[in-house]
């Protein structure tokens, strides 16, 4: 009896010895190993190391890192242009209504047709695509509307044309991020295809707002 129990007691104490040496010779080729517990080239989440396991690994997208870039809400653009839309038109109408300078009737005129046209599209195109587009103005184009309404001459002719410069300068930057990233193949088309329009619209914007610019300084100089 005595000796079975000197056995397994032996044995035991055999078993005990080789776990704590199998456990040292791990823990001291963590220690030695320079990424710590992650293998090499996937360092830890430390100063100086990778952010994550699997990082800087070739086949992986942006070398495994985290991307940055997020897509376009086609939805959120499709309502904003559609708004925009709306609003030119209206202003369009105003400027053809109180112009005082031929350049700024125009404008106006062109600005009801292709602003009414490409509206058009975009309401064939959500209607497609199941998107419901505003169909009245919001309240800073309304505001913006009220205060042109409020002007005559000059005046009314400056102010428009440094808000269509302003608006155009936003709708091309819109349209632009929409056709480069755009997810909904419809409604990035519709803004492929208007972009042109647009940045015409703000040369000549510019070079409408130059003139009245340069007209209003040699009628001022002259006083």
């Amino acid at each position: 009896m005595n000796i079975d129990l000197l056995r397994k007691v032996s044995y035991w104490a055999a078993m005990a010895g080789l776990a704590l040496l199998v456990a040292g010779m791990l823990w001291g080729q963590r220690m030695t190993s320079p990424q710590g517990q992650y293998p090499q080239g996937q360092q830890g989440p430390y100063p100086g190391q990778q952010p994550y396991p699997g990082a800087n690994q070739p086949g992986l997208p942006n070398g495994g890192q985290p991307t940055t870039t997020s897509a376009v809400n086609d939805t959120d653009f499709a309502k904003e242009a559609a708004q925009g839309g709306l609003a030119e038109v209206k202003l369009g109408q105003l400027a053809e209504e109180k112009g005082s300078s031929q350049a700024v009737k125009d404008f106006g005129k062109r600005m009801v047709a292709d602003h009414s046209a490409a509206n058009d599209k975009l309401k064939t195109v959500a209607s497609r695509e199941k998107v419901m587009l505003p169909t009245t103005l919001n309240k800073k184009d309304q505001k913006t509307y009220d205060q042109l309404s409020q002007l005559s001459g000059d005046a009314f002719d400056r102010a428009y044309a440094r808000d269509m410069v302003k608006d155009h300068q936003h709708d091309v930057s819109a349209f632009k991020e929409e056709a480069s990233n755009g997810q909904n193949p419809a409604i990035k088309g519709f803004a492929s295809e208007t972009l042109p329009t647009l940045e015409d619209h703000l040369k000549v914007a510019r070079e409408m707002q130059r003139t009245l610019s340069e007209a209003g300084n040699k009628a001022g100089g002259g006083q």
